[in-house]
């Protein structure tokens, strides 16, 4: 190296002496001048010229690949067919199957706010059973089950770990019950179809009939109070073309106006007072004329009248 700091010999040639420096020790000197260390080596694998992508994938990948091929055939067979639907139906959803061996299955159901329903009822709206598990219900799409049901106002679902399930219900007050082409149907105070008639829970509820009847079911509970010591007698009310009332008192049609059916009815608890109207063989009262009642005799009375009158018509001939 002169005064200037250059090397007198060649890097890339030879020395004075014809030589040629090691090329390590050409690499060491350069590493030198720049400040640096010599970088580490790197593994590096090269693939060889022309070499497929086959070639190129560690040995048994393609076992594995079609190992899981021929898996999700199989699975997608097993779905396609319907066994895995039916599979699911006698078990289960298989991360429920889980949960429950680790033991987070649903052993116990709280339900508050029961009035009228039945536990299993309220059960089957929200789809909760044996195959159920507590960390994969959707508490928010049972609540939405519950709601569907027309009885059920308000309803709220948590979870309580390890394996039970709070549900707090509030049910809807049915006030009356609705009979239209045949079908008789629990209804609310605002006339709202909370329910069918599917047993005798709600036989004690008032009863109307007919096209809008649930709709008018205030003015029918105001005749009903209206009737003083009838009221108990009052089996059903028939809300006839939209416009009035029939009320059907044990075996008796009551017609009443359309205006001012209460008055009407006051005048036949009169009439039931002072003279036992509906005790006699009658089958129908006429209200609707305000000077006068109108009734209809049984069959038999009928004819016993109509016997009577011939009788009366021959001794008066005689």
């Amino acid at each position: 190296m002169d005064g200037g700091g250059r090397f007198l010999e060649s890097l890339s040639g030879g020395n004075a002496a014809g030589r040629s420096l090691p090329a390590r020790l050409v690499g060491a000197a350069l590493g030198r001048v720049s400040g640096r260390l010599p970088s580490r080596a790197l593994s590096v694998r090269r693939s060889r010229p022309g070499q497929s992508l086959i070639e190129r994938l560690p040995r048994g990948v393609g076992t594995v690949g079609i190992s899981l091929s021929f898996a999700a055939a199989a699975l997608a067979g097993f779905v396609a067919s319907g066994r895995y639907d039916a599979f699911v139906t006698e078990q289960g959803r298989p991360l429920d199957i889980a949960a429950r061996v680790l033991g987070f299955g649903v052993e116990r159901v709280t339900i508050s706010g029961i009035s009228r329903m039945y536990e299993r009822e309220v059960l089957a709206a929200a789809g909760i059973d044996w195959r159920t598990s507590v960390p994969f219900l959707d508490v928010n799409a049972v609540r939405e089950k519950l709601l569907r049901v027309p009885l059920i106002a308000q309803a709220s679902v948590r979870k309580i770990y390890p394996n039970e399930i709070a549900i707090t219900q509030v049910e809807r007050e049915p006030a009356a019950l609705w009979q239209k082409n045949g079908e008789i149907d629990v209804i609310a105070a605002d006339g709202t179809v909370i329910d069918a008639m599917r047993d005798d829970r709600y036989a004690s509820l008032p009863l109307v009939v007919g096209e809008d009847a649930n709709t008018k079911l205030p003015e029918y509970l105001a005749l009903i109070a209206a009737a003083g010591p009838l009221a108990e007698r009052i089996k059903a009310g028939t809300y006839v073309s939209g416009r009035r009332w029939t009320l059907k008192l044990d075996g008796v049609d009551v017609r009443l106006p359309e205006v001012d059916p209460a008055a009407a009815l006051a005048r036949l608890v009169r009439f039931e007072r002072d003279a036992g109207l509906l005790e006699k063989d009658i089958i129908a009262v006429d209200l609707r004329m305000p000077d006068r009642v109108v009734v209809r005799l049984t069959e038999e009375a009928a004819a016993a009248r109509a016997e009577a009158q011939k009788a009366k018509k021959k001794g008066a001939a005689s």
